[in-house]
């Protein structure tokens, strides 16, 4: 089965190649009759790379060992759940597991109205371009990636998966992500290919889906993905600034800014260059993200470790951006229509896109700069989260007091509504005073809480000031997103600042105070050969406030099979709107005292309340793609 896998492969990589070759033979000769092999070839071609799929998923669930990747991935004590979930817990299954994503959402998007809607010669274009890159991540997942390399003789048993990632969000976290990255294949390829070919069709409305649901499922994967560390890692943050937290983040912030300058190009035809080049640019980055992780060039807590790929990675990106900066200025001149005031609802939006992919500049310059200090230094040294927070926060802060005003700016200047603008500014006032003198003095938490509150109070009053908004699902969509981001926003605001924590010994009945708890250590329970656990320590900590229970914390250590040189710390949480109190046990003394880090996170829970709103409501902004002819 090994050869059987890799052959499926083999196969797809070298049918894609010639399909790319042949989609821009046939785009440059004009050769008429040639759509329709390349669609029935890319078809067959997939089903390769979901047959390869297939196999490997039979393998780790029948804990075949004689496959490398399941002896790295999967033990005999691996519950059945996270057995499966490894077929993207190694560096070669996740890089199978996005290919399989992008073949999958070329065989979608070929039955889709607007892939029909292009012509023949965008479409053209847009399969050399896509199954280009579908035959890139083929050549490393049968050249420097391979997961179906073969052990002889076959081991008893495997290493198992990382207990790191036995959690929940191992099912959902990385899927999302890579269904996020691997869906901007599709709005990419077809600006590239819309641009070359000077297509009259809009790809900015033919692929606004896509575009769309790329956003949605890369912002669910870094909202689960900062959910888990919370649960997870038992530090009590949920955003470290980690090379591989920002890696997801950094084609984020460049996504979220096309989708702004887009509305620009719907609606005044404007900004076209710009939109291809901002597609392109989210899609290359997210071959960055995968470079980050995945080449060993940064180190961090959960990369993928070093491997062959990071050369092809790399140049794989210069590959792409020099090939879209050809086609963003090479290509015809399209219409080119001038920008209103800044002081304009698109004016804002202009200003929003640029603070977003200033973001994205910092954060990944920041991410790279142990590398880029290599030039001048032979000891290179990462930036701390204090460095990302004092340059990313006030950009949080400035994006959330853009969007409290936007609204109420007319399309092409000046003020659609005064009193709502008023209104809008009166409660920015108060609430950032009100913040401030009730202690909340970090003026840039309060500034931002404070805009936070006015923003939520700006969209309530435009629902309530204009009927036809509330009869839109379009409005319903783009409000509630950003409704998401200021809550989460205010949850930043006030569990980063003023978040309380401290570290202390307990011996069996002593408490502690911290925040308005009282923290009593009750008892230590222990037990052994639970599942995949050997090992576990559970610690009680009854919590009361104001003389009154409220709650109790169950901490833990654990060892877990296979893993027995490490312990890993379970995070026990009393769960709060307000006040959410946390704790982890960080170990035992020889004089049965247990030492925990106990924290108070004020309104982190609305970070989460906010990032699911985002993701969910997003789903309201996409819209039927007429079929060609059909009125719209």
């Amino acid at each position: 089965m090994h050869l059987t896998g890799y052959v499926g492969l083999l196969f797809s990589l070298l049918a894609f190649l010639f399909l790319a070759g042949f989609s821009g033979f046939a785009a440059w000769s004009r050769k008429e009759g040639a759509l329709n092999v390349i669609e029935r070839g890319q078809f067959i071609a997939a089903c390769g790379v979901i047959f390869s799929t297939l196999i490997l998923l039979v393998a780790l669930t029948s804990r075949d060992y004689s496959f490398r990747y399941v002896y790295n991935n999967v033990d005999n004590a691996l519950s059945f759940v996270y057995t499966l979930t490894a077929l993207w817990g190694g560096r070669e299954g996740s890089l199978l597991s996005w290919e399989l994503i992008i073949a999958i959402s070329g065989m979608i998007f070929v039955a889709t109205p607007g892939y029909k809607s292009f012509s023949s010669e965008t479409k053209l274009y847009f399969w050399m371009f896509f199954l280009t890159v579908q035959g890139f991540f083929l050549l490393l997942l049968t050249g420097w990636s391979n997961p179906f390399i073969e052990i002889i003789p076959a081991p008893g048993d495997g290493r198992g998966l990382n207990p790191l990632l036995r959690n929940p969000g191992m099912i959902f976290h990385p899927p999302l992500l890579f269904m996020g990255f691997a869906l901007y294949t599709i709005p990419a390829c077809a600006a590239l290919a819309s641009s070359i070919a000077s297509e009259k069709k809009s790809w900015i409305k033919v692929v606004r889906n896509w575009n769309i649901l790329s956003w949605v499922f890369l912002t669910a994967g870094i909202i689960l993905g900062g959910w888990w560390s919370y649960m997870e890692l038992g530090w009590g943050g949920y955003w470290a600034w980690d090379p591989v937290e920002n890696a997801s983040l950094i084609p984020w912030f460049a996504g979220t800014a096309v989708l702004h300058t887009a509305i620009i190009e719907s609606r005044r035809n404007a900004l076209q260059r710009t939109n291809v080049f901002l597609m392109s640019l989210t899609f290359i980055l997210c071959i960055f993200s995968t470079y980050l992780t995945r080449s060993g060039v940064i180190d961090s807590l959960h990369t993928f470790g070093e491997s062959g790929v990071a050369q092809p990675l790399f140049w794989s990106m210069i590959f792409f951006l020099v090939l879209t900066l050809m086609v963003v200025f090479l290509s015809e001149r399209l219409t080119h229509r001038s920008l209103s005031d800044f002081v304009s609802r698109q004016g804002m939006l202009v200003i929003a896109a640029w603070f977003l992919l200033a973001l994205g500049m910092v954060v990944a310059l920041g991410t790279m700069w142990p590398v880029i200090s290599r030039l001048w230094t032979s000891s290179p040294m990462g930036l701390d989260a204090h460095f990302y927070n004092r340059v990313c926060l006030p950009f949080m802060g400035l994006l959330v007091l853009i969007f409290c005003f936007c609204p109420w700016l007319g399309w092409k200047g000046g003020v659609r509504n005064m009193k709502g603008l008023g209104a809008v500014g009166a409660v920015l006032v108060a609430a950032f005073a009100g913040f401030y003198f009730s202690g909340m003095t970090n003026v840039l938490a309060a500034l931002t809480a404070a805009a936070s509150v006015a923003a939520v109070v700006g969209i309530v009053l435009l629902f309530i000031l204009y009927p036809t908004m509330r009869a839109s699902r379009h409005a319903w969509g783009a409000y509630g997103v950003h409704l998401g981001l200021v809550l989460l926003a205010l949850g930043v605001a006030f569990s980063g600042p003023y978040k309380t924590e401290r570290e202390v010994v307990l011996a069996q009945g002593e408490s502690v105070e911290i925040g308005d708890f009282t923290v009593t250590y009750s008892g230590l329970h222990e037990d052994r050969n639970v599942g995949d656990i050997l090992a576990r320590a559970t610690a009680t900590l009854a919590v009361s406030k104001d003389g009154r229970e409220i709650g109790v914390l169950k901490p833990d250590k654990r060892i877990y099979k296979n893993f027995t040189n490490q312990q890993f710390a379970e995070a026990s949480i009393i769960p709060s709107f307000g006040d959410e109190l946390y704790a982890t046990l960080l170990g035992l003394t020889e004089d049965d005292k247990a030492s925990f880090k106990i924290s108070v996170n004020p309104l982190v829970n609305w970070i989460w309340i906010g990032g699911t709103l985002m993701c969910l409501l997003g789903f309201l902004l996409l819209r039927r793609i007429p079929r060609p002819g059909e009125v719209s």
